[in-house]
């Protein structure tokens, strides 16, 4: 019970400090601008969402891994680097709470804002049940796998915050990392690979793509092991940090 108050307490701590500061509430309003834009104004592969003549939110999913390269890397650049920056990462460290039980805290209390900032943008979902009759099972698994994606990029950008007291470059480094997991599944490059390199070493490249196992939570398919791919990154992601953590503990 004590590790889960110490969670609890630090993810409380941590949300707080998201809604003191101007932070929170500048990348809700640009998430929200860029989803309403990007899905009614600049449309898909096939031209602008209502020249679409179908009611749903292909476009917003479709878009949904290109924003959170550039979002969420600008929440996750503050959770350790400021810590570090204003010294009292020290003081964490040495109060009891383990480094698993602070990593959990704050990854959890970003993961919820993470969560918050999309569920807000449920007047889209409003908009194309208004608009026509969409499928709310694959609306609903998009959202899911939305999520997990964004917890993903959360987590490999606690790697880059623990790594350096400087958030400009955790949110570099971030952003490089998480492109990195954008493109490998990206059709040019997949394409790009193939003319040169076996179809087994295209496809371990392909397969370690959240656009690849993202996929499918766009078409309503919910596959355990899109699940575990996200799940996985994220653990072995919170893995790597404690280890950086622990040797500013030594």
């Amino acid at each position: 019970m004590n590790a889960l108050a110490n969670i609890k307490t630090i993810a409380k701590r941590e949300l707080n400090a998201y809604f003191s500061s101007p932070l929170a509430y500048v990348f809700i309003v640009i998430f929200l601008l860029l989803c309403g834009f990007f899905t009614f104004m600049v449309g898909s592969r096939m031209g602008a969402f209502f020249a679409h003549g179908q009611a749903s939110l292909d476009t917003f999913f479709i878009w949904q891994p290109w924003f959170y390269l550039f979002l969420v890397p600008a929440v996750g650049m503050r959770l350790w680097a400021e810590e570090r920056r204003v010294g009292t990462l020290e003081l964490l460290l040495t109060m009891p709470v383990t480094s698993w039980q602070a990593i959990a805290g704050k990854f959890i209390a970003s993961w919820v804002f993470l969560g918050l900032a999309l569920l807000l943008t449920f007047p889209l979902v409003i908009t194309v049940n208004y608009l026509g009759s969409p499928d709310n099972g694959v609306i609903l698994c998009g959202y899911a796998g939305s999520w997990l994606m964004a917890g993903a990029y959360l987590a490999v950008s606690c790697i880059t915050s623990a790594m350096t007291r400087a958030q400009v470059v955790s949110f570099i480094i971030s952003l490089v990392l998480c492109l990195f997991l954008l493109l490998a599944g990206f059709s040019p490059v997949i394409n790009f690979l193939s003319s040169w390199a076996s179809p087994g070493f295209v496809n371990a490249v392909a397969s370690c793509s959240v656009i690849t196992h993202f996929l499918n939570f766009q078409k309503g398919i919910l596959d355990a092991r899109d699940v575990i791919f996200f799940l996985s990154l994220i653990v072995f992601s919170l893995f790597t940090t404690a280890v950086i953590l622990r040797g500013h503990r030594k």
